[in-house]
């Protein structure tokens, strides 16, 4: 009798523990996906605007450098 009774248990976990169990994976490994995306997309973000940023550098730059030697005296 307590076999039975262990048998019924067992197959109520197998039939209700398993697919739970399956759900938290696939979830656990969509959260992993999307923590996995989100960083990509910082990472391309940050790239973005440190080339945004060093680009508004140089031209600063070209131009601070074209007023300088267009008022610089001619030698």
């Amino acid at each position: 009798m307590a076999n039975e009774n262990s048998g019924v248990f067992s197959d109520l976990f197998n039939a209700v523990g398993v697919p739970i169990q399956n759900l938290a994976d696939t979830l656990g490994s969509g959260v992993n996906s999307a923590l996995s995306i989100v960083q990509s997309c910082l990472t391309l973000c940050t790239t973005i605007v440190t080339n945004t940023a060093n680009t508004a550098i140089e031209i600063i730059q070209c131009v601070a450098t074209g007023i300088t030697s267009a008022i610089t005296p001619k030698k």
